[in-house]
C-alpha cells in the first residue's frame, strides 16, 4: 500500500485494489537437522529475515507450512521484546516470562545472564540508556540462557566486539556439541565457513542453492558482482561452483568500486581480486 488509508479503503471499497503484491520469498523450501548450525545468506531483501520470522511465528506464509519441533530462543532484532524504561534486570524478568519461565526459575539464571552479560553496574540502568552494543550483549545472554532447542540469530552480534563475539561462538560449539540447533544469519562469510555445517543461500526472495559453506559463499560472491543470473544453473550444479570458475578476473576488478587516493605498496607479486 503507498498510504496507510489505502488499506482501509480496499477493505471498504473491494471492487477497487489498492495494493501492489510483493513476494518476500517464493517456493522456498529446506529441511535443518537436529545438532545444525546452518547458515542462511544472501544480499538485503533477499527474505532472510522473512523467513526467520514465518520460523518463530511471528509471520504467516501465505501458502506453504512451516513446520518446528523444539522450543525456539531468537535473536531477530535488537530491542524485540524488551521494554526500554525498564532496566537490564527488569528486562531479564520480563523475557523469561515472556518465554514461559517463572520468577524462581530465572532467579536461578540470573546470575549466569549477568556474567554473560559482562555489563558491569550498567545492568541496573534502564535499556534506553545502552549502547547497541551492551544491548547485543544483554539480549544474547537472555536467549542462551533459557536453554533452547533452537537458537536463531539474525544479525544481532554484527555491533559486538571481537571478544564478545568469540564467546558467543564458543556457546554455538557448546549447543552443537549438546544437540542443539542454531540458524545463523549474517553478512560475515568468514563466521558462515567456519561455523556453519551447511549453508543456504537466497536471492531475491528465491533458494538459489544449498550445500557446503564455502561453496554458498563463493556463489553468494558472485551474485555480489553480478556475474551470475538465475538460469545460469540449476540449484543443484550451483552448489558444486568453486571460485576457480570464474573466467575473467579483470570483470571483478571492474565491478567493485576502489578508493582513488588508495596508497599502493610492495612490487605487485601477488594481487588480492
Amino acid at each position: 500500500y503507498n498510504k496507510p488509508s489505502d488499506r482501509l479503503k480496499e477493505a471498504l471499497f473491494a471492487r477497487q485494489s489498492r495494493h501492489t503484491e510483493f513476494a518476500a520469498l517464493n517456493d522456498v523450501s529446506f529441511n535443518v537437522n537436529k545438532g545444525e548450525i546452518l547458515g542462511i545468506i544472501g544480499k538485503n531483501g533477499s527474505g532472510k529475515s522473512t523467513i526467520l520470522k514465518i520460523i518463530t511465528s511471528v509471520l504467516t506464509p501465505t501458502s506453504g507450512e512451516c513446520i518446528v519441533k523444539g522450543k525456539i530462543a531468537a535473536l531477530l532484532e535488537l530491542g524485540a521484546g524488551f521494554n526500554m524504561e525498564y532496566t537490564g534486570i527488569e528486562n531479564i524478568y520480563l523475557n523469561g516470562q515472556m518465554i514461559g519461565f517463572s520468577k524462581d526459575e530465572m532467579d536461578k539464571k540470573l546470575q549466569d545472564i549477568i556474567d554473560f552479560a559482562d555489563i558491569g553496574e550498567h545492568i541496573y540502568q534502564p535499556v534506553k540508556t545502552y549502547s547497541s552494543g551492551m544491548f547485543a550483549r544483554l539480549a544474547f545472554s537472555v536467549a542462551i540462557s533459557v536453554d533452547p532447542d533452537i537458537l536463531i540469530v539474525d544479525e544481532a552480534l554484527s555491533v559486538g566486539d571481537v571478544f564478545f563475539q568469540n564467546k558467543c561462538y564458543r556457546r554455538f560449539e557448546e549447543f552443537r556439541e549438546r544437540g542443539k540447533t542454531i540458524l545463523f544469519v549474517t553478512h560475515d562469510m568468514g563466521s558462515v565457513i567456519r561455523y556453519c555445517n551447511r549453508c543456504v543461500l537466497l536471492n531475491a526472495g528465491k533458494k538459489v542453492a544449498e550445500g557446503k559453506p564455502q561453496e554458498m559463499v563463493d556463489l553468494y560472491k558472485r551474485i555480489m558482482v553480478g556475474q551470475w543470473n538465475e538460469n545460469e544453473e540449476s540449484s543443484e550444479e550451483a552448489s558444486s561452483i568453486q571460485s576457480s570458475n570464474v573466467k575473467n578476473d579483470q570483470l571483478w576488478k571492474d565491478q567493485i568500486s576502489t578508493n582513488p587516493d588508495i596508497e599502493v605498496y610492495g612490487d605487485g607479486r601477488a594481487d588480492i581480486i
